[in-house]
């Protein structure tokens, strides 16, 4: 996983900041293999708290005062039959 422990927790507490503590985040994309290079941060979100656009910005504008800007995909859960969502949960990793 190509992610600093630093960039994983300030993941992880913008997700809890803005979606709740029963939120779940995990890394799907090129940056779970580490023999890639560069890529953007690919994330999948699944929150009981909801999934409406305002709280996605607002996930990102924490997380890019917290890591700086980078380009940064977010998926929310909404149907696992989307090939996105079922890209993510085959092959992410759960922060």
């Amino acid at each position: 996983m190509r992610l600093t422990e630093f960039e994983v927790q300030a993941i992880k507490q913008s997700a809890q900041e803005v979606f709740g503590a029963g939120v779940e985040v995990a890394l799907f994309g090129s940056r779970v293999d580490d023999a890639k290079k560069g890529g953007d941060i690919d994330l999948y979100i699944k929150a009981s708290m909801g999934n409406d656009f305002t709280r996605k910005i607002k996930f990102l504008i924490s997380l890019e005062q917290k890591i700086g800007e980078q380009k940064i995909d977010v998926v929310m859960a909404i149907d696992k039959n989307r090939p996105i969502e079922q890209e993510a949960l085959r092959n992410g990793i759960w922060l």
